[in-house]
């Protein structure tokens, strides 16, 4: 796959357009899922994501095969999310999102399956009251499961800057889910 992978790319950077259907095919789902815990708004994150793969084929000329492609993808849409967050007031829960992650909360066999509405509705439930960039530290790592190294590369922080947004971000969210009642 790495080879194939190498092989799109520079197709890609050659102005292939084949080819770079095939990258937005494989990578727009990681970029929605990103993108949509991020914006807590479906249109939102589409519109990121749209934007994410301009930015992709303008700048993948200057694409370092160095760099894992899936994180400089990454870094792309973050600091995307994170502009338009600057630009747009702060993101509070509304009182159907709060019951959304409570129906989800006291499903006890797991078996509910999220739509992208209810992860908005939780996100936005969880992330009231977090910064941007604990907001993206903490959707990097924890939802999104990547490791810090790779957190540290997308965000362009340290690991000791990292690991404290993270920090800041895991206590906010205890505090709020304390406060909704959750022990």
């Amino acid at each position: 796959m790495i080879h194939i992978e190498h092989d799109i790319i520079s197709r890609c950077q050659q102005g292939d357009k084949d080819a770079f259907r095939w990258v937005v095919k494989t990578y727009q789902q990681m970029v929605f899922s990103l993108t949509l815990k991020m914006m807590c708004d479906e249109e939102e994150a589409k519109d990121m994501v749209q934007e994410t793969f301009i930015r992709v084929w303008q700048s993948i000329r200057n694409y370092d095969v160095q760099q894992t492609f899936s994180t400089w993808v990454y870094t792309i849409a973050s600091r995307l999310c994170l502009n338009r967050l600057k630009r747009l007031r702060r993101i509070t829960a509304l009182p159907d999102d709060k019951q959304v992650l409570h129906r989800f909360a006291s499903d006890g066999d797991g078996l509910l399956a999220l739509e992208n509405k209810e992860w908005v509705s939780i996100v936005r439930t969880l992330a009231e009251g977090l910064s941007t960039k604990q907001r993206l530290v903490f959707t990097l790592c924890q939802l999104e499961g990547l490791p810090s190294n790779e957190v540290e590369q997308i965000t362009g922080l340290d690991a000791k800057q990292v690991k404290s947004n993270l920090y800041v971000a895991r206590q906010t969210i205890r505090k709020r889910l304390t406060d909704l009642g959750y022990e």
